[in-house]
């Protein structure tokens, strides 16, 4: 299952946490980066589908207003 946009962004906030904390071993801090990044590239996806979305729909709103008239 992947996950939501909340799901990946409270993930992402968790990581940034851990990394703000100085005592973290480097090993850690590679790890929790990567997923950062992973999780961030999911974000970005999801809200690149959900844009293309919602653009589409308002241009098939203006085709549809532009029929009616």
């Amino acid at each position: 299952m992947e996950l939501s946009f909340e799901e990946c962004l409270k993930e992402l906030e968790a990581i940034v946490r851990k990394l703000e904390n100085k005592d973290i071993a480097l090993d850690e801090a590679v790890k929790n980066y990567q997923k950062g990044l992973e999780l961030s590239k999911r974000c970005y996806e999801i809200f690149n589908q959900t844009q293309e979305t919602v653009v589409k729909q308002v241009e098939g709103d203006k085709i549809s207003d532009f029929k009616a008239e």
